[in-house]
């Protein structure tokens, strides 16, 4: 009986093939990007002129390495930061905020323009209860924005925010922009970390 030779194999091209599918591979893969929280630093300021801020207009925030919540010097549940925080923000003390809905303690906040919250984490704090802080400040800051957006326009301010984001929104965007930056204005987002 004959032996039949095996039939080779043309593996010239194999090279060619497998560098198309690594340019295709390459091409069609996404690559995702971790996003942070996001915060915008202020501008520096040219003019080093000392700023002297009440005591009174400082809602302290403390997180220690064992994620206990210390707010103004007394332990609090995570759940309560966003209700002080708003209570706070909104106290309205010194008579000048007429959109203010708070209790107009003396002792607290004058308005939410000379309002600041001051965040300071201990650095065995944990991410998620720091995401967590944070989360429910802004919320108390969001919270006031939608009351004082939907007294005026008759919206909230994250539908606004919503809104202005929409590449098909069909409204005025320029209107939009003037409303919201006036909401911010009013209730401006001041969340300082502290080292």
């Amino acid at each position: 009986m004959a032996k039949r030779a095996a039939p080779e194999v043309n593996a010239g091209s194999m090279a060619d093939i497998a560098f198309l599918l690594l340019i295709f591979f390459l091409v069609t893969t996404t690559i995702e990007t971790d996003t942070g929280i996001n915060r915008k630093l202020p501008p520096m300021d040219d003019n080093q002129e000392d700023v002297i801020i009440k005591q009174k207009n400082i809602f302290t925030v403390l997180v220690n390495g064992k994620d206990e919540l210390l707010v103004e010097d007394e332990r609090m549940n995570l759940k309560d930061l966003r209700k002080a925080a708003v209570e706070f923000l909104d106290n309205g003390g010194d008579g000048t905020c007429d959109y203010c809905h708070g209790k107009k303690d003396p002792a607290s906040s004058d308005n939410p323009d000379k309002a600041i919250i001051s965040l300071k984490n201990a650095r065995e704090t944990s991410y998620k209860m720091y995401v967590s802080v944070q989360n429910e400040l802004v919320a108390a800051y969001n919270e006031l924005r939608d009351k004082r957006a939907m007294s005026l326009y008759g919206k909230t301010f994250t539908e606004m925010q919503a809104d202005y984001d929409n590449v098909n929104w069909v409204g005025n965007k320029e209107r939009l922009k003037e409303k919201i930056e006036k909401i911010k204005e009013e209730y401006p987002q001041k969340l300082s970390e502290v080292q």
